[in-house]
């Protein structure tokens, strides 16, 4: 029995070894450029060229910097660190202003969705429903402040925060940070409102729903994908603004951008940018994760049709 087992085995290795080193063969005869080139098209290899070099531009810098980060000893001729460690992440937490930034990012990431929602959201509800004279010309408005350079709006409008007494102010920076997201929370939620059929309103009022509870019940919860998107667009670009919050907000309101701006600054180590880029990474992938069902080509694009 053990003679027949031996040789039975001895059989299979044979049968299956030839066939696992032609396919090992197989594989690294692909791996040349001209044989696969003829075996896939001159199309498909484009294609694939393509696909690299995008992937190699858009995941390189990602993957430097998730590299950067944790590398205590780094210089420019080396591919890799010479030193793997903590010690740029114990760095950048040993520092007073890193949890009073963070706070205070959020608070101005939560305050400025919130108050955007309170006035956008009616704003792209009339915008969908209602036909008025300038409606387009209202809903184009929303791009001027994206049309022009940052810099120069947020110094017209310091020169009027600092008249009115805004300047180093919560309210001040709030406001800055609603200029950047009135598109965002206008077009997006006003395509929304849109896409909801005006027969499913009407069929709540007919069985004796008055116009606001129609809006809560109907309208509302079927607009929410697209206002979902405005809404995590407008935190993140929130969490992510500095060139206004340091001119506004001076020295009194320091953002995790404009943190890192100082730390950066302070030292010449590039791996403290990369352990602050990641810091500012992570609310966003979490938030992005969350809401991933209403993330979609449908919502982004939709905002951007004006009927």
């Amino acid at each position: 029995m053990y003679f027949v087992t031996v040789v039975y085995i001895d059989r299979l290795a044979h049968s299956i070894l030839p066939v696992y080193v032609t396919r090992r063969m197989l594989m690294f005869k692909m791996l040349n450029p001209r044989r696969f080139y003829h075996a896939v098209g001159r199309r498909k290899f484009l294609e694939f060229i393509l696909l690299a070099v995008f992937i190699l531009f858009f995941y390189g810098p990602l993957l430097n910097m998730l590299m950067l980060a944790f590398a205590n000893e780094y210089t420019v001729p080396n591919v890799l660190p010479t030193k793997w460690g903590f010690d740029w992440w114990k760095y950048v937490f040993g520092q007073d202003s890193l949890v009073s930034s963070m706070i205070q990012s959020f608070i101005v990431a939560i305050a400025t969705t919130l108050i955007s929602m309170v006035f956008c959201i009616p704003a792209a509800y009339s915008i969908a429903r209602f036909k008025y004279r300038g409606r387009k010309l209202f809903m184009l408005s929303f791009l001027l402040t994206n049309a022009f350079p940052k810099l120069g709006i947020y110094t017209s409008i310091a020169v009027l925060f600092y008249k009115y007494g805004l300047m180093g102010t919560y309210p001040g920076v709030i406001i800055i940070h609603m200029i950047n997201s009135m598109m965002f929370m206008v077009w997006l939620p006003s395509s929304a409102f849109r896409n909801v059929h005006r027969q499913q309103e009407e069929a709540a009022r007919d069985v004796g729903a008055g116009p606001v509870r129609t809006f809560f019940k109907v309208t509302l919860p079927m607009a929410m994908p697209g206002i979902a998107v405005a809404t995590l667009y407008t935190f993140l670009g929130s969490m992510e603004e500095a060139q206004g919050t340091m001119l506004v907000g001076l020295a009194k309101i320091q953002t995790m951008p404009v943190a890192m701006y100082g730390i950066v600054l302070d030292s010449s180590a590039v791996q403290i940018g990369a352990v602050f880029a990641l810091l500012l990474i992570i609310p966003s992938a979490v938030l992005i994760f969350a809401m991933r069902k209403f993330i979609g080509p449908e919502a982004i694009a939709g905002g951007f049709k004006m009927n």
